[in-house]
């Protein structure tokens, strides 16, 4: 890897970093600039534009995340009830707390119709689905329908707890 490929990679995980640390509405070029420790002209040499530099460092948080999930599980399929116990109970644990936060407000930009986030969101989404049909142990046919269920659960989940319904969230 070349210093500057390596000093690249840097930046990208110290940006992610500060997007789980203080979130992307805080996410302005000069902060960020601050965060990876050079200026924001430096920034924009690594990456042609902001939307490619947070298009990386949220693949990076997904990354991390997905590592963290992936070692909390068993690595043998579950049935669905099983296997949304499990994830829920990832996702609601407090070190899942900075991922959770960035997802609602990745979430909440798609939904205003910000096409960037709605493409991130989309590219986040389909890969936690295929993720989720992978550890599901149920026939291929059903396979799908069960993990965009999952899917629809854990999100609900996350969006009452956020709200302070955990009564209800952990159910």
């Amino acid at each position: 890897m070349t210093k500057s490929a390596s000093r690249r990679e840097a930046v990208i995980d110290k940006i992610a970093d500060y997007v789980l640390a203080e979130g992307l509405s805080a996410s302005s070029l000069r902060p960020l600039a601050e965060a990876a420790g050079t200026s924001d002209r430096m920034l924009l040499y690594y990456f042609k534009d902001k939307a490619e530099l947070m298009a990386a460092a949220l693949e990076r948080v997904s990354a991390r995340f997905a590592g963290h999930l992936q070692a909390q599980l068993s690595g043998k399929r579950l049935a669905y009830e099983p296997l949304r116990k499990k994830v829920v109970k990832i996702v609601l644990a407090p070190e899942a707390a900075p991922y959770m936060r960035v997802w609602l407000e990745i979430a909440a930009n798609a939904g205003r119709g910000d096409p960037f986030y709605r493409a991130v969101g989309g590219a986040l989404a389909r890969g936690f689905l295929a993720f989720t049909e992978a550890q599901l142990d149920v026939p291929p046919a059903r396979r799908r329908t069960e993990a965009l269920t999952l899917l629809a659960a854990v999100e609900g989940t996350m969006l009452l707890h956020s709200l302070g319904l955990d009564e209800v969230a952990r159910l």
